[in-house]
């Protein structure tokens, strides 16, 4: 028999504070989708009428032929238009990326008091986060999802305090990823005609961290988001979807209104999932997009994704390049600490899509 909650408190206490999660609460049984979790009409993602972003997957294995410059141009338009794209023969074997998706069925499965012990405050490690929404502390509408993140910073260190449901699979996954990221963000830098020192390269992709994200199956799938719309603030995010979709994507970043068509990045099986970030967009002065995006739920089955998230270290003096600058005749965007735009990030939990407005230049 489901339980009740006689207030929004009652129930933040028991999804937040006592780590239950979003998992818990429909393991209780909930039929519909409590208040706390209903969306405004206009974040609310209509899955009839959109349409899916049907653009065959980039082949990384051409990077090394005789078609090395049109898989070059691929990267680049799509980094130039939509931000987003999907990458093959990325060098990440099908076998792992089976046994990440099954993993974190595994982890999320475990007992409330199990994932409770990676809680903030109790986690072995500050970089180990168990947790449910974004900032729910500062949200009027939590999203639909419980996560488990796990930040890198020595392989030692991650076998000891990662969750043994997913540690090992989850280093080499990351791992793998980083290479990819290292390779894309290489041809988008020769692209705008520069190239970076490797102690540079290495600044903007220091802060490594895998994310496993849990979207259980929703009674109302239509009033709730699995996560709300926002840019990654990081350098570049690879994401591994299964096979349930929901990952959608809005077409025009400078649209500032809710007209905006989004359009949705259908599962491909193998298949990893590139985003710019918001770094990026900044160190280009703007010519490639960090464009906005969210997840939606379903009623049917519980849905895993999985980024690997790169970003620079919190000291790193982020800014368009200065070469670019001098090019385009105007920054677009103010140089400023990435740790500022971190704080800011989150301290903003209603208007993440707002999160690059904080680097911009003052006219």
């Amino acid at each position: 028999m489901a339980q009740s909650f006689g207030n929004s408190d009652s129930l933040y206490d028991f999804v937040v504070k006592d780590g239950n999660g979003v998992k818990g609460l429909m393991d209780l049984g909930l039929s519909e989708v409590p208040e706390r979790y209903i969306q405004p009409e206009e974040e609310r993602i209509k899955k009839i009428g959109t349409r899916r972003h049907n653009v065959a997957p980039i082949d990384l294995s051409k990077l090394k032929g005789p078609d090395h410059k049109k898989v070059v141009d691929e990267i680049v338009r799509a980094a130039e238009t939509l931000g987003f794209f999907q990458v093959v023969n990325h060098g990440v074997p099908f076998e792992l990326l089976e046994s990440l998706k099954d993993s974190a069925h595994k982890f999320f499965n475990l007992s409330p008091g199990e994932k409770c012990l990676f809680c903030p405050g109790v986690s072995p490690s500050s970089k180990v986060k168990y947790g449910t929404s974004f900032v729910p502390e500062k949200e009027k509408a939590l999203e639909w999802k419980d996560y488990i993140s796990m930040g890198y910073t020595i392989d030692e260190d991650a076998l000891q305090y990662w969750p043994d449901q997913c540690k090992e699979v989850a280093l080499d996954y990351l791992k793998l990823s980083s290479k990819i990221v290292r390779e894309i963000i290489e041809i988008l830098i020769e692209n705008l005609g520069m190239k970076l020192e490797e102690s540079r390269i290495e600044a903007i992709i220091e802060m490594k961290m895998v994310n496993m994200n849990y979207h259980p199956a929703c009674p109302n799938p239509e009033l709730t988001v699995g996560e709300g719309r926002h840019s990654d603030m990081g350098t570049m995010t690879v994401l591994l979807q299964d096979g349930i979709g929901g990952l959608y994507v809005k077409l025009d970043e400078d649209n500032n209104n809710n007209d905006g068509e989004w359009v949705e990045i259908p599962p491909i099986h193998g298949a990893l999932v590139i985003n710019i970030g918001d770094i990026i967009q900044i160190m280009s002065n703007g010519k490639y997009k960090s464009a906005e995006h969210r997840v939606r739920t379903t009623s049917n089955e519980s849905r895993v994704s999985i980024p690997v998230f790169t970003a620079p270290k919190p000291t790193e003096k982020i800014g368009p390049l200065e070469e670019l600058v001098k090019k385009d005749g105007v920054a677009r965007y103010k140089q400023l600490i990435f740790q500022d735009y971190i704080n800011n990030c989150f301290a903003n939990a209603y208007h993440r899509k707002k999160s690059l407005d904080f680097a911009k230049s003052s006219p």
